[in-house]
């Protein structure tokens, strides 16, 4: 005869189904669902948290926020180190303009000389004493340049950091904010208004329940007939003596083998090692957390 791997305070429960009481059931587990554990990433007071045990939250939604008016003082000096900085920046073009006229104006004086040296008007020396001062002018005209770059540049720098550190004051306020990371359950609230929160602090714990999971033990037999994506049916207790049928599908298989779990109470059966599988069931209310299922792979 076939040996069936089950748990034996569950052996009573295997004698009966929805639709057939005497379908024998291959394993059987805990009901359990996809926790997610919210902490804070934030410090202050919690000014503001809307939730409670049993509430249903969507994905991104904001439930709560911790104080942020700190934060929000840092930034606005920020700002007004920023137009601190930038009042010293140079209009580069504006600071050269008077330098570039002065070229221009000996530029001219050049052209005349030349006319008048032509003429036998004026001497070969002041011609080149004109030119030597364009020469000058030219390389202060570099030099004012490379400064008034420099200046600015540096200016740049420091607006860039500061543009970084309200970046990050930005992005403290954000974590301020309490979201809810998925759509779920709240099955646990840790805090409360008004209390002080710092990072790492948990908030509340959130579960996805529409879709829950059976986790089921098998004997290394069963499990050469088991694979991924695989359709089995699971049952869920109703009542005292029936049970409410689902298609559950095998998303997970242990590769390591375990001692069967100590809830089994009888010795032979602790001995037996056993491999975890866990089986998703699209839950339709009824089933609970914590619940007792069991599983047939015979679909």
């Amino acid at each position: 005869m076939k040996k069936y791997f089950c748990m034996a305070f569950l052996t009573p429960l295997f004698l009966v189904s929805c639709n057939n009481r005497n379908e024998q059931s291959d394993a059987s587990g805990v009901f359990e669902s996809t926790e997610v554990t919210i902490s804070s990433r934030g410090n202050g007071e919690i000014i503001r948290l809307n939730l409670e045990e049993g509430q249903t939250v969507k994905q991104g939604e904001i439930v709560g926020c911790i104080d942020t008016m700190q934060l929000y003082l840092q930034k606005k000096q920020l700002f007004a180190n920023i137009g601190t900085v930038e009042s010293h920046y140079y209009n580069v073009s504006r600071q050269m303009a008077s330098i570039r006229q002065q070229i221009t104006n000996q530029q001219q004086e050049q052209t005349r000389y030349e006319k008048l040296l032509k003429a036998n008007a004026a001497t070969q020396k002041q011609l080149d004493d004109i030119k030597d001062q364009i020469a000058l002018l030219r390389k202060q005209l570099d030099a004012k340049k490379e400064d008034l770059q420099n200046n600015n540049r540096s200016i740049s720098t420091q607006t860039l950091s500061i543009e970084a550190q309200i970046a990050q004051i930005d992005d403290q306020i954000e974590k301020n904010r309490i979201v809810s990371p998925i759509f779920g359950t709240v099955l646990t609230k840790y805090a409360e208004q008004g209390e002080l929160a710092s990072q790492g602090r948990v908030i509340f714990k959130v579960a996805d329940l529409t879709r829950i999971y059976l986790r089921a033990y098998v004997t290394a037999g069963q499990l050469t007939q088991l694979k991924m994506g695989q359709q089995v049916n699971v049952y869920a207790d109703s009542g005292d003596k029936d049970r409410r049928k689902y298609t559950g599908k095998i998303t997970w298989i242990s590769d390591n083998a375990e001692f069967t779990p100590k809830t089994i109470q009888t010795r032979d059966e602790r001995a037996n090692l056993v491999y975890a599988v866990k089986i998703s069931v699209k839950n339709d209310g009824y089933i609970k957390r914590g619940m007792y299922g069991d599983v047939n792979f015979q679909h």
